[in-house]
């Protein structure tokens, strides 16, 4: 069976300094990673960040050494400025989740949680 990508949101925060947004899309895959299971996209940027089993198992692994329930993925995020940003975090709990939080100079921090569709 292909892979089959739905976008389940997609959304823009908008800088009202220089009239530029930071668009995130956020897409459900039915087979992402080694072993071709479910998983998210979030796009950014022209970055992606997979959310599939195998990785998602070390990334909850890594926060909970940190003692963390909201981990950031400092790897998988732009942080250049402290007035601009897009942070990726895995969400520790049941369901596991992404959230994504965006913001630009002239916005609020706006951020989304998504549901991952396995458990680890």
């Amino acid at each position: 069976m292909a892979n089959q990508k739905n976008i389940i949101d997609e959304w823009s925060v908008r800088d009202l300094e220089d009239g530029s947004s930071l668009t995130v899309t956020v897409v459900s895959c039915t087979e992402l990673g080694n072993q071709s299971l479910p998983g998210l996209q979030v796009i950014y940027m022209g970055n992606i960040v997979n959310y599939e089993p195998l990785v998602t198992e070390r990334l909850a692994y890594q926060a909970s050494k940190a003692g963390a329930t909201d981990y950031l993925l400092e790897d998988k995020s732009w942080m250049a400025y402290e007035d601009q940003f897009v942070k990726n975090y895995l969400v520790l709990g049941s369901p596991l989740k992404a959230r994504v939080e965006v913001k630009t100079r002239s916005s609020r921090v706006i951020a989304k949680e998504y549901e991952l569709p396995f458990e680890v």
